[in-house]
C-alpha cells in the first residue's frame, strides 16, 4: 500500500535540498543580523499571522464541532484580536515580543542553574553552568532599555538561528553526500 524511499534517495535528496536551504537560511540569517530591525519586523508579521490563521481555524473547528462552546469562541476571538492589534501596531507587538522572549531566557537560565547544581560532582556540569549564566545575560540584556532594545535583539536573534541553522544544513547536506558518493 505505502512505498517507502530507499534509503540512499532520502539521503541523496536531503544532501541536495540541505545545501539549498542551508544557502538561503545563511543568506536570510545574514540579512537579519546586518538589518536587525527589519528582521525583527518580519518576525513580528510573521507571528501575527500566525496568530490570526489559528483563531480563524480555532473558529471554524469551533463553528462546526458546537457552536455553543463559548470558550472555543473566546479562544478563537483573543487570536484573531491579539492578531489584529499586533499587525495594527507593530511596536507593541515587538515590545510583547520581547518581554516574552526575556521571561524565556530567566527560565531557561533557573533551569539551567537547576542541572547544573544538581549535576555538579560529575563531568561536564560547568557546561549547564555556562548556558544557564549566558540564558541570565541575555535576559539581562532584553531588560535594558525594554521595549527599545527589542526593535534590535529580536531581529539579531533570529538571524544568528537562521545563520547557524544554515551553517548545519549546508555542512550535513554535504556530509551526507560525500557519505553516499553522489
Amino acid at each position: 500500500m505505502w512505498s517507502y524511499p530507499k534509503e540512499e534517495d532520502v539521503f541523496e535528496k536531503f544532501g541536495k535540498y540541505a545545501k539549498t536551504a542551508g544557502i538561503v537560511f545563511i543568506i536570510l540569517g545574514l540579512i537579519g543580523i546586518i538589518f536587525p530591525t527589519f528582521m525583527t519586523l518580519v518576525t513580528e508579521i510573521f507571528v501575527s499571522y500566525l496568530m490570526l490563521f489559528a483563531g480563524i481555524v480555532a473558529g471554524y473547528f469551533t463553528y462546526i464541532s458546537d457552536k455553543s462552546n463559548w470558550l472555543g469562541w473566546l479562544k478563537s476571538f483573543v487570536l484573531v484580536g491579539i492578531a489584529l492589534f499586533m499587525l495594527l501596531y507593530p511596536m507593541s507587538g515587538i515590545a510583547t515580543i520581547g518581554l516574552l522572549l526575556a521571561i524565556y531566557f530567566f527560565m531557561d537560565a533557573f533551569v539551567g542553574f537547576g542541572l547544573a547544581s544538581s549535576m555538579h560532582p560529575k563531568k561536564g556540569w560547568f557546561l549547564w553552568l555556562i548556558n544557564a549564566l549566558l540564558s541570565f545575560a541575555l535576559g539581562i540584556f532584553f531588560l535594558i532599555n525594554w521595549p527599545f532594545s527589542s526593535m534590535y535583539l529580536i531581529g539579531i536573534l533570529v538571524g544568528i538561528n537562521l545563520f547557524f541553522d544554515g551553517i548545519v544544513l549546508l555542512s550535513g547536506g554535504s556530509f551526507w553526500l560525500k557519505m553516499n558518493k553522489i
